[in-house]
Order: C-alpha cells, then sequence, then structure tokens
C-alpha cells in the first residue's frame, strides 16, 4: 500500500492509490482524509489544479491536473469534523 504522495510541496497520506499508464503517461487515483484544521491550505492546493506528483515509495514524479475529485458531504469549517477527498490525477506533457 502506498502511504503518501506529495503534490508540490505538500505531503499527503494516503488512504487509497491506484495507478495505470495509458498511452504512456501516469493516470493516478487516490483517496486521503482531510481534517478541519487543514482544509483551507488543501483546497487552496487543490484550486491549482495542475502540480508537480512525487509517489516517492515507487520513484514516480510528473507534472499532473486534476481530471476529477470528489468529497464526502462532512462540513469541513466545524472544527473536529473529518472529510474525505478522492482524486484523479493525469500526467501532462511538458
Amino acid at each position: 500500500m502506498i502511504s503518501k504522495m506529495i503534490l508540490d510541496d505538500r505531503t499527503i497520506q494516503l488512504t487509497n492509490y491506484e495507478e495505470e499508464k495509458v498511452n504512456g503517461l501516469y493516470t493516478v487515483s487516490v483517496e486521503f482524509d482531510v481534517r478541519s484544521e487543514e482544509y483551507h491550505d488543501i483546497a487552496t492546493l487543490l484550486y491549482k489544479g495542475t502540480f508537480d506528483v512525487k509517489i516517492p515509495e515507487k520513484d514516480i514524479a510528473f507534472r499532473g491536473t486534476i481530471h476529477n475529485y470528489s468529497t464526502s458531504i462532512t462540513n469541513l469549517y466545524n472544527e473536529g469534523e473529518v472529510g474525505q477527498y478522492k482524486l484523479i490525477l493525469l500526467e501532462v506533457k511538458d
């Protein structure tokens, strides 16, 4: 099980990880928990849409963009709440 990925310089602890290569480019699907205390930082990061993606445990690094994402319905503005994010990242050619 892959435990973390890095988007730009932000390390994200993963609860699920899947990858495949299509036409030589990575497609990575991940799930991770977001706590109310880190919600703003994560939301701001994901708003960028395109990132330097690193999967240290597999020695994978690429420039990726969000293809799809969803979150649980949890209100992360409430202190102590935890929501789940699901992202699909596609490698983009430079």
